[in-house]
Order: structure tokens, then sequence, then C-alpha cells
């Protein structure tokens, strides 16, 4: 969709030839905007899905993530960069001085400061132990970025099972619970068995040959005798936060329409 086709999109609204819901559907759809050679930003992605195009850092140089971030700042409130070394990060700080770094999440972002929650609901974030933390974090920064409030909870793994049992306070106060373990992945069981709330489970890469970097805890999961446990891939800090957002926002806008 060229200017001229949506100044006529904008102008039959105007006129009352066109609803705005109908308008809106065809916005949902709106033509990327590319960025040099080697990039094209879905600017309407977050009418189509509710939340925008994130911009996944590793393996793109310092200059390509600062020439996205800087074209997609003008269109959004904010811009995120996941698995960002703290090298290329001060890289990108010279291009974009107002980019945040965020170090154990591994994400830079353009964002409002401090950050407030926009939606209504808590995510909360388990971490079976402190090896996990990078992407146990990615999941909480990454929820914190879009909006939502997040209740943090770390190395409370099975092994020590007493430490997750003496917070079973904050498991209550979370509408929807992302569990991160690497080993072999008993915590997102343990803690569905105990909580009324969908709980997202994260396989980390964590453990000793066996594990396989991952597919073992990831198996465990996937197989858990546990009702209400949906699974990600393994580190996918960043997919569990947006899974967990869309349960909230899709429970809102219930409510709303009831």
């Amino acid at each position: 969709m060229d200017a001229d086709t949506l100044k006529i999109l904008l102008d039959a609204v105007a006129m009352g030839q066109l609803d705005p819901k109908t308008a809106l559907k065809k916005l949902k759809h709106f033509a990327y905007e590319p960025v040099g050679d080697f990039a094209k930003i879905d600017n309407h992605r977050s009418l189509r899905t509710g939340f925008p195009e994130v911009i996944w850092g590793q393996d793109k140089t310092p200059e390509q993530i600062a020439e996205i971030m800087l074209a997609m700042r003008d269109r959004h409130p904010t811009v995120m960069a996941t698995r960002v070394s703290a090298e290329v990060y001060a890289q990108v700080r010279d291009r974009v001085r107002d980019v945040r770094y965020y170090p154990q999440a591994r994400i830079c972002a353009i964002a409002p400061h401090p950050l407030e929650p926009r939606y209504p609901g808590a995510i909360g974030v388990l971490s079976a132990g402190t090896a996990d933390l990078p992407v146990a974090e990615e999941a909480a920064t990454t929820a914190e970025l879009c909006g939502f409030e997040v209740l943090r909870l770390w190395d409370v793994g099975v092994a020590g099972l007493h430490r997750l049992l003496d917070n079973r306070h904050l498991l209550t106060k979370a509408h929807v619970l992302i569990v991160v373990a690497g080993m072999e992945g008993a915590l997102p069981s343990v803690v569905a068995g105990l909580v009324d709330c969908p709980v997202v489970g994260v396989p980390t890469s964590i453990g000793y040959g066996v594990s396989f970097n991952g597919v073992a805890p990831l198996l465990t999961m996937l197989n858990s005798c546990a009702a209400g446990i949906g699974v990600v891939n393994i580190d996918n800090g960043f997919g569990a936060a947006v899974l967990a957002g869309q349960i909230l926002r899709t429970a809102h806008r219930i409510a709303e329409n009831c």
C-alpha cells in the first residue's frame, strides 16, 4: 500500500464511505518498510498480533541493528533487540544514544523509563537455577518491555524443593507463570501441580552431557503428567514472554466483552 492508496483509504473514512473497522482491517496488512538492502520492517505487526516486531540481534552487525532501531523508533514507543552482547551494544549506542542495555537478559531497547505496566495481570518468572538466569531474564525483561507486571523468583529448582514451597505466596499472585529449567527440567511439572494458572515451560541448554544441550528438559516438559503446561523451544525466553502476554491480553479482551 503506497501513499496514494493510503490517502484514498483515509479520505473514504473521512467522507463516511468506509467504516473505521473495515479500514483497520486493511491497514493490518500495510506494506513493510525497507531498511537498506538487508531488512524489511513490518510496522503494522502490532495491529495484527498485539506485539510489535522485535529485532533478533544475534548474527546481525551493530550497524544493522542501529539502522533498524532508528527506522523503527518513530513508529513504535518501544523498540527492542534480543541476544545482543555487551560489545555489540556499545557499538549500537554510538549511533543510538538513548538505547538502554539489560545485560543479564542480553536485550537492548529504546523504551520509556522507568517501565510501567500498561496491561492488567502479572507474569511470574521462575528459574530452577542461577545458570538459567540469562533465559529467565530474557523472558522477564521482554514481558516488562511489552507492558506487563513481572514477578521474579530465582533458584528454586527441585533439588531443594523447600525453596519453592517457602515462596508459594508469590506463585498465587501471578496470572501466568513462566518456568525456566535446565538439567532434567522437572520444575514446570512441580509448579503446575501447585497453581491454578497457565504454566509456560522453558527448557534451557544448561546441563551435563546427556542433557543434549536442552533436549532432555524439553522432552521432560513435553511429557509432563501435570495439566496446564505449554512448552516453548530451548532457551526461548522471548517466545515464552510473548505467549504469556497473549494469554493475558486474550483474557482481558474476553472480560471486556462479557
